[in-house]
């Protein structure tokens, strides 16, 4: 939740809000060619203050946990925990989320605006287990953090070394750190609550941190090709086909969805697979455009789909990413936006060497 204090932090930093409410997503704080370098060569400090948060307690919180989930729960201990995805039978992606193991506790940081969509989701599972289910979103106020110079801001909002690894956490003065994935980059989460969250932005400030909006993340995320729930990722996507392999075990056993899962690694199959593309029009294309290429007749067919637009400053040009089917995905590969009049050229994916690994094979 995005405290009045952190809206009036932002506010004196400069910050433009969509649809100029200080309740909506942060877009820049006035400078996004600024931003985006302090992603790539700083520290970035984004608004996350709208993510969610799920505490999942009780004596059989593990066991629950590991039968439903698609990344191996008990066998992390305290401190640790790893990128998670809940999944429905046909192996489908319902949610996405870090888990993080507590001592008495499992917590769910969940994606924006999902925690009680997360809850309902996991509780539909729940039957005679011992267990206890809690959207604890609302004490919570995270600032997330990129750049090869996050790790030493972090460092100095803890007053320890920060964990290195997706859904590692660790707490100290008053902060919470969870290592994640931000904006296509190894990064962290910082929370200090509601109450905290204007001093950790300050601190972070002060440590050489550049704040930044929605309008930079994308830029970087997309260049990633890094995936966002509710726009990449929603309703009908496999695992595989969102390049999401590292949220998923193949090793531990029966989860929901597992067998599909399992089947797609054994055998492939897969009808599309999320692609980056450079556009050759400035104006922004709308999700959901479609990518069209010639058929036999004349005419065009629907090849795949536009997901998320950003600009790119390592390419100089737009950008998107976008689901493409299977033999139509090579690097080079051109198609035509749907009632845009401009083209879409399959790119080398990620574009930038210094974001996350993308993982996944095209078909």
């Amino acid at each position: 939740m995005r405290p009045q204090s952190l809206v009036d932090r932002f506010g004196a930093a400069g910050a433009r809000f969509a649809g100029g409410d200080p309740e909506l997503a942060v877009l820049t704080f006035g400078d996004v060619p600024a931003e985006y370098r302090a992603g790539r060569e700083g520290a970035l400090l984004l608004d996350a203050t709208a993510r969610g948060r799920v505490v999942v307690r009780g004596e059989e919180r593990a066991d629950f946990l590991h039968r439903i989930l698609a990344n191996d729960v008990r066998s992390l201990a305290p401190g640790a925990g790893n990128r998670n995805l809940l999944l429905d039978p046909k192996g489908k992606v319902v949610e996405m989320f870090e888990l993080c193991v507590e001592d008495d506790a499992i917590v769910l940081e969940a994606e924006e605006g999902r925690g009680a969509a997360l809850l309902s989701a996991v509780d539909m599972f729940l039957f005679a287990e011992k267990v206890e289910l809690a959207d604890a979103s609302a004490g919570a106020a995270p600032l997330a953090l990129c750049g090869p110079r996050a790790f030493e801001v972090v460092r100095e909002l803890l007053g320890v070394e920060p964990p290195t690894e997706p859904g590692h956490w660790r707490e100290s003065n008053g902060v919470r750190a969870v290592c994640a994935i931000v904006a296509g980059s190894r990064g962290w989460r910082v929370d200090a609550g509601v109450d905290g969250a204007a001093e950790s932005f300050d601190r972070a400030l002060a440590a050489g941190a550049a704040p930044g909006g929605l309008v930079a993340e994308d830029s970087l995320r997309v260049e990633a090709a890094a995936v966002r729930f509710g726009a990449d990722v929603e309703g009908g996507v496999y695992p595989q086909e969102a390049r999401l392999e590292n949220c998923f075990s193949l090793t531990k056993g029966c989860y929901t969805g597992q067998e599909v899962v399992a089947k797609i690694d054994t055998y492939g199959g897969l009808n599309k697979r999320l692609v980056t593309v450079a556009l050759d029009r400035d104006e922004p294309v709308a999700r959901g455009t479609a990518l069209l290429a010639p058929d036999d007749e004349g005419g065009t067919r629907r090849i795949g789909v536009v997901t998320s637009w950003a600009y790119s400053f390592e390419l100089d040009r737009p950008v998107a990413l976008a689901y493409v089917k299977r033999r139509n995905q090579a690097v080079g590969n051109a198609f035509t936006l749907d009632g845009e009049h401009g083209t879409a050229t399959i790119v080398a994916t990620p574009l930038r060497g210094d974001g996350e690994p993308v993982t996944g094979d095209f078909e």
